[in-house]
């Protein structure tokens, strides 16, 4: 009889402990270990952001610097942001100039998943002269004016993919294997990705489209399209009348009357452009340099931004 009531009273006692513990950590003390060992991965922006998170799952913890919905061109980072990139195991950048304040940040392991493409050609403005242009090399110096928007071309995703993917099997090497089998699964999504565009784009009436800013060179490259744009390489910028007027004409020389705008930008502008042109409407051609909130809490991703801009692409160009 002592001894059960002795062991009741182990258990009593037993039980409170865990209980503190599980509410003071908001999760059972065991749980709470497991997570600390868990490597930090800070990506630059969204579409990094979602390509690490496809890869590490729920081995490691991943979080952006530039919040969701915020246009990333000329964002800057701020003291907390600074801290939590040097803080991190593995911070995870575009490059090509793409984040001038990378040095600034004196991260302990850099990925710059630009690294190793082979880009044979200089940027050359279709619209304006980006006061703003991205100039610098990998980790924001100089940058030979190349475009940085690879992630939109799915062929340079999936490089960026496989950048992720060394450095976070050379990182967390227990987790290799898991991370190997979600960056192959990735990629075999991309390279569908790939074969849906071109079979979209086949049988189009025209291959010009105006977008707003020069976000979709390396994707026009990939699928035989000729870009040309409102802005430079940033949406960002003052822009004078008679560059209104230009993209006015080239619009009526080229028999364009879609005007794309963006969800992250205001649309006056392409509003404008549009009234201006016969029959001329707008429509979002996505760079994908970041999400809403709402987006990203129904579950929208880069494959999803992708076919709406394909979807939207080819009422522009006519597609059959």
């Amino acid at each position: 009889m002592n001894q059960s009531r002795a062991a009741l009273v182990a258990i009593a006692t037993l039980i409170p402990l865990a209980m503190i513990a599980t509410l003071y950590t908001g999760r059972p003390a065991l749980q709470d270990r497991q997570e600390q060992e868990k490597i930090t991965v800070v990506a630059s922006f969204y579409p990094l952001y979602e390509f690490a998170s496809k890869i590490v799952g729920d081995r490691a913890e991943v979080s952006s610097l530039v919040p969701a919905g915020v246009e990333p061109h000329d964002w800057e980072p701020t003291a907390e942001d600074v801290s939590m990139g040097r803080a991190a195991d593995v911070l995870i950048i575009n490059g090509v100039g793409f984040e001038r304040w990378a040095n600034d940040l004196e991260a302990k392991f850099v990925v710059n998943t630009s690294e190793g493409i082979e880009f044979n050609y200089e940027e050359n403005e279709v619209g304006t002269a980006d006061e703003h242009g991205h100039e610098g090399d990998n980790t924001g110096e100089e940058g030979n004016g190349v475009n940085p928007h690879i992630w939109l071309d799915p062929m340079l995703a999936k490089h960026q993919i496989n950048m992720i993917r060394d450095a976070m099997t050379s990182s967390d090497p227990t987790n290799a294997d898991y991370y190997n089998q979600n960056a192959d699964r990735f990629i075999a999504e991309l390279d569908s990705l790939d074969v849906f565009i071109r079979s979209e784009l086949t049988s189009c009436d025209k291959l010009d489209f105006i977008a707003f800013h020069d976000a979709f060179t390396h994707f026009s490259e990939r699928y035989g399209l000729k870009q040309h744009s409102i802005q430079g390489v940033s949406p960002e910028g003052e822009i004078l009348p008679q560059t209104i007027q230009q993209i006015i004409e080239l619009a009526n020389g080229l028999d364009i009357n879609v005007i794309y705008s963006e969800d992250l930008i205001d649309s006056r502008l392409a509003d404008t452009i549009a009234s201006e042109i016969p029959d001329g409407r707008v429509l979002v051609l996505s760079p994908i340099e970041g999400i809403s909130e709402e987006e990203q809490a129904a579950g929208i991703g880069y494959i999803d931004k992708m076919g709406q801009n394909i979807m939207n692409l080819k009422e522009g160009l006519e597609c059959r």
